[in-house]
């Protein structure tokens, strides 16, 4: 077996459950689940329907960079969205089962540990691959860097640095070694969004160094007043039109209540994806013909994720005029997270808190400390908890109720 298996950490859910496993629930309560980020809302009815309607094309392999219908329409999507000027849909887009497949198989392809000096975009690098992410951070960037045998660099996303990470506090020799840098923006799960001038700072860094910039904007679609600007919009806004070194992963998941559909795409610079394209040929990873038909409906479509967007507005006004001073709740920018800080009756810890809602509301939430690494002696996680509102308006009326009563209590 590969002997980086042994460093990969337990998932955050698989903590909680070793947490809660002594624990009782609150049996007089029905359960109330916000701890997994898995959307609740109806799917689309008429992406369902194309679904079903070709499922006798299950019959057909798939190709591995999918149709040319569904790549173009991902492409139109990216220019109307992100005020693109033209995506190339047989160079620039690649779709993909889920975009936590493609996370991962994307650092096997990316990380490099005998480059050449033709290779090396810049002669600081070396033999030493590290891959930088944020912290708290999607769990996926860090073992798919370990089992590249890379070494993982947490930049930790605080309150000082609008939890975004201070990317300008990085020491120049974690730079010089870095070979891929990942920005979840918005941010999973501080609810965070990059700015342009964010966005410009980490480009030139990329040109500096020569690293690949990837950035995670599967909750790009669920904002509250202006659209996210996403990485490929930065690149745009400065001229870099063929978005060197520069890639964007999506998905169908948060955007469309679709995530059993295991639908997303990477777009991005055409000579990493060519790369890319070819790793993954051997990898055998093809959306089924259906789904990529049922992908096209979806991508063509913006009045649900309008209404999609509606309901997510709701819960999140329902939960600040009911607890926001109470819990201290912080309005994020986008997504459909609060990273709460720990009231100081459950001594400022995370996994009492969880706990405690566990078994006197029968309610689960996320341990923040799960979703973070220590730098330094510190846990940016410690002491805050990812609440996920993805349950209905209804059960999220009665788990503001029983939060309540817990902190009245």
């Amino acid at each position: 077996m590969n002997h980086n298996l042994a460093q990969l950490h337990p998932y955050p859910f698989a903590k909680m459950a070793t947490l809660l496993a002594d624990c009782t629930p609150a049996h007089t309560y029905s359960e109330i689940k916000l701890g997994i980020g898995e959307p609740k809302h109806a799917p689309p009815a008429f992406v369902l329907d194309v679904l079903q309607e070709n499922l006798d094309k299950l019959c057909r392999y798939p190709t591995t960079n999918g149709t040319f219908e569904l790549r173009q329409t991902i492409a139109h999507w990216l220019e109307r969205r992100f005020f693109l000027h033209h995506v190339d849909a047989n160079k620039e887009v690649l779709p993909v089962m889920g975009t936590r497949e493609a996370i991962f198989s994307f650092v096997q392809a990316v990380v490099n540990h005998g480059k050449t000096t033709e290779q090396l975009s810049t002669t600081h690098q070396n033999n030493k691959p590290t891959v930088v992410m944020p912290n708290p951070f999607y769990q996926i960037y860090e073992g798919a860097a370990i089992l590249a045998q890379a070494t993982p660099y947490f930049v930790p996303c605080t309150l000082d640095n609008d939890f975004k990470g201070d990317y300008r506090a990085v020491p120049h020799d974690v730079w010089a070694q870095t070979q891929l840098l990942f920005i979840c923006s918005p941010n999973n799960p501080t609810g965070s969004v990059m700015t342009m001038d964010d966005w410009e700072f980490l480009i030139r860094l990329s040109d500096t160094y020569g690293f690949i910039l990837a950035s995670d904007e599967c909750y790009s679609e669920l904002y509250f007043d202006e659209p996210p600007i996403g990485l490929l919009q930065a690149c745009a806004t400065l001229g870099r039109d063929s978005f060197k070194n520069c890639v964007v992963f999506h998905s169908l998941s948060k955007r469309s209540n679709l995530p059993g559909l295991r639908s997303g795409f990477i777009a991005g610079d055409a000579s990493v994806l060519q790369s890319y394209l070819r790793y993954r040929t051997y990898q055998g990873c093809a959306m089924p013909i259906p789904h990529q038909l049922a992908s096209i409906a979806a991508w063509q479509d913006e009045k649900h994720v309008a209404q999609n967007r509606a309901l997510y507005q709701e819960k999140f006004t329902l939960w600040m005029a009911e607890l926001g001073t109470l819990l201290g709740l912080r309005m994020p920018e986008a997504g459909f997270y609060f990273w709460v800080k720990v009231p100081e009756q459950f001594d400022c810890d995370d996994e009492i808190f969880v706990k405690a809602l566990y078994e006197q509301a029968n309610i689960h939430a996320l341990a923040g400390r799960y979703l973070s690494r220590e730098v330094n002696g510190r846990n940016p996680g410690q002491g805050y908890v990812r609440i996920a509102l993805v349950a209905s308006v209804e059960e999220s009326r009665e788990a503001i109720s029983r939060i309540r009563e817990l902190l009245n209590s």
